[in-house]
């Protein structure tokens, strides 16, 4: 089999498996902010108790970081992977059916658990890409959390629609179809799984060994991680309900929103010589500060052009943060401290993705939707200095 055959298979086994991220990042949780003001207004929120619906997903995601901690390294990254789809695409079409505030935070969370544990196995499934080349391996991770820009695209293009024709009241039919598009996910996710080469894990006492890690040599990237998930989850959660309160009409959303997807989905291409090449921090502390950038632009008008420049930058780096992580981790461990290393990541991650919405949502109330989102800004730059700290461990 040549170079070239592999490569590209390779690619199409990253691609398959970046319908993960497509349905529990892009579908499960972000599509929220296009659904938003519609649920907004039929249900009479205020932006808190909009904030808590996101905050009980990203509840959701915690515990389930925590299950994929305890669980991965005894039954592997495959068979935590498949259910986390298949818990994912019932809870958003539950979410289609229900009316209770109560209940539908309920789904929020158990979305949120399939999301976690579908993120931190996928992203395992992917770092195992290369056959030990961490050039490859950067390739494959970068093309893995990409995808999620796939599912904020399919959102943009699908919902926006179907609040122009059945109003506010759509927003059960948003769900449903959001549902839909995860299953249809299930089906590429689960043959790509299967294709990822699986390493029988040992028990011996030197892998045990090698496995240990310690937290505090990753300790300004950890910091800058947290800050990023604090930060960036204020913006996907409220930047709609901003261009809505604006008067933007569902076209223009629907173009800024399938703009920030198609640029999250090619945002690989744009990173993969920073994740492969640059040392230390520098690759997740440049991708927080375009972040950053791209959050901040919303303060200054909610104008089409304006929005577009935010969606492209913001989309052009937001998922590579994690791939930035991962491929950190990924170089800097021995491959059996890898499943625990990405779970503890995403711990802080969830942490800083709870916090994030209900303070946004807070600060909204108290000034306005441009306080919201400032506060995410200035998370993001604080983050961006944080991860610049880290340096190489190995």
């Amino acid at each position: 089999m040549n170079d070239q055959h592999v490569l590209r298979r390779e690619y199409l086994v990253a691609l398959g498996l970046s319908l993960g991220p497509a349905a529990s990042n892009g579908l499960a949780r972000f599509a929220f902010a296009l659904i938003l003001p519609a649920m907004r207004n039929d249900l009479d929120w205020t932006y808190t108790q909009a904030g808590q619906v996101n905050t009980a997903n990203a509840l959701g995601y915690l515990a389930g970081a925590v299950a994929t901690l305890a669980l991965i390294d005894r039954v592997g990254a495959r068979r935590l992977f498949n259910p986390g789809m298949v818990m994912t695409a019932v809870a958003l079409i539950a979410s289609g059916v229900v009316v209770d505030h109560l209940l539908l935070l309920a789904l929020r969370a158990v979305a949120g658990i399939g999301g976690a544990l579908v993120f931190i196995s996928g992203g395992v499934l992917a770092a195992g890409i290369g056959d030990g080349d961490p050039r490859r391996a950067a390739q494959a991770i970068a093309v893995y959390f990409s995808g999620g820009g796939l599912g904020i695209a399919l959102a943009g293009g699908a919902l926006p629609w179907l609040f122009t024709i059945y109003g506010d009241g759509g927003w059960h039919a948003a769900w449903l179809v959001l549902g839909l598009l995860s299953a249809a996910c299930c089906l590429g996710t689960r043959a790509a799984a299967r294709a990822v080469p699986v390493r029988p894990r040992s028990d011996a006492p030197s892998a045990l060994s090698s496995a240990r890690w310690s937290l505090a040599r990753f300790r300004w990237l950890a910091a800058g991680y947290l800050l990023f998930a604090f930060g960036y989850i204020g913006y996907m959660t409220f930047v709609m309900a901003w261009m809505a309160e604006a008067g933007a009409p569902a076209t223009r959303m629907a173009l800024v929103w399938v703009v920030l997807g198609v640029f999250t989905a090619c945002s690989h291409r744009f990173w993969r010589r920073p994740l492969a090449e640059w040392s230390g921090g520098r690759p997740m502390a440049a991708t927080i500060l375009v972040v950053a950038i791209g959050a901040a632009l919303p303060l200054l008008g909610a104008s089409l052009p304006l929005m577009l420049v935010s969606a492209v930058l913001f989309g052009g780096a937001f998922f590579i943060t994690p791939a930035a992580a991962t491929a950190f981790l990924r170089k800097s461990l021995p491959r059996e401290a890898w499943g625990r290393a990405v779970a503890v990541f995403t711990l802080l991650f969830a942490a800083g993705q709870t916090a994030g919405p209900v303070v946004a949502g807070w600060f909204a109330d108290l000034g306005g939707l441009q306080a919201g989102l400032a506060v995410s800004a200035v998370a993001l730059l604080l983050g961006a200095g944080l991860a610049l700290m880290q340096q190489e461990t190995s």
